[in-house]
């Protein structure tokens, strides 16, 4: 097998990519480079500059390398930045997705697996999001993800491929500092940047309905991420595989915003009280997934704890940021 992984220079991109190779199999990297990084590809792993909207590069791509499977990881994710720029996501995260797919038919790839996310649930009023939970997306980014997910398997249906579409909880964390998160997006690097400025982590509500009041998430390790691609890629491989399947992939298990924040300040020292400032909209009270689903179909189940994801989050921002 040969897997072209589209975003693999990215944070998760590359975890995937590394855990793919280390395990056998072949693959390619494609990636923009707007938010990748080359250095955190082996250098085994060839790394072709360009974009998912490029039909050409792709049609070269899959030819040149005999491509037999596509990961595809590109795409744009903030959800403000969505709400700013919705044609742009739409472009991006829609316009992309049916460029690949077109390309992945018309080479003959049997193979596709496709990074989704939760915020194509929206704010479901559920313990437990199972994978029947209605989907009511509340951004164009969850949108562009729902949107991405019907597009796959109709195109699976439509030209013979067997397709995965994996909806991704809240990622953290790293496999070694150098493959760390760079960016400053998501709430772990959000609180470790507010404390190398000497600022004190913010909190947005604390007035919801769970125990302490903020918003309760599930959070998954970058690293069991990973392995849960490289499980549904050997599903894609094993004799017979058809149709498609749809799965959450997290822990099961809720972490409230305020016991994050109280355990970033155990791992860094840094023990300062959050300041709290007001709800931000569309945050819904509790967003967990139940994993049920990955364990039985694909025998993946996460391993590695909040703890865990929060210390090597840390000595990934202590190298790219100092200190």
């Amino acid at each position: 097998m040969t897997w072209l992984i589209t975003g693999g220079a990215g944070y998760i991109g590359a975890h995937v990519a590394r855990i793919m190779a280390d395990a056998g199999e072949r693959v390619i990297a494609l990636d923009d480079l707007s938010a990748g990084v080359p250095h955190r590809l082996p250098t085994d792993i060839p790394l072709i500059q360009g974009s998912s909207l490029d039909g050409e590069l792709l049609k070269r791509t899959f030819a040149e390398h005999t491509v037999t499977g596509v990961v595809h990881l590109a795409a744009r994710k903030q959800v403000g930045e969505s709400v700013a720029q919705p044609t742009h996501y739409y472009q991006e995260n829609v316009g992309g997705l049916a460029t690949l797919l077109e390309a992945v038919a018309e080479a003959g790839i049997e193979r596709f697996l496709f990074s989704s996310s939760a915020a194509v649930y929206g704010n479901p009023d559920v313990d437990l999001i199972t994978e029947d939970t209605p989907c009511a997306p509340m951004s164009p980014y969850g949108e562009t993800k729902l949107t991405g997910e019907w597009l796959v398997r109709a195109a699976g249906r439509a030209h013979g491929i067997a397709t995965v579409c994996l909806r991704y909880f809240n990622v953290a964390g790293a496999a070694a500092p150098e493959l760390a998160d760079t960016g400053v997006f998501n709430v772990v690097p959000m609180v470790f940047d507010r404390l190398t400025r000497d600022e004190a982590p913010r909190i947005f509500g604390d007035d919801y309905p769970t125990p302490d009041g903020t918003c309760v998430r599930d959070y998954i390790h970058v690293a069991d991420l990973a392995e849960a691609h490289l499980a549904a890629a050997r599903r894609l491989t094993a004799a017979g595989a058809t149709g498609d399947l749809t799965v959450n992939i997290g822990r099961g298990e809720g972490v409230s915003v305020r016991e994050l924040v109280t355990l970033i300040g155990e791992v860094t020292g840094d023990t300062r009280p959050a300041i709290v400032e007001p709800r931000r909209p569309g945050d819904a009270p509790r967003a967990v997934a139940s994993a049920a689903l990955a364990a039985k179909e694909l025998g993946w189940t996460a391993r590695r704890g909040v703890r865990e994801m929060v210390e090597s989050a840390w000595r990934g921002w202590r190298l790219h940021h100092g200190g």
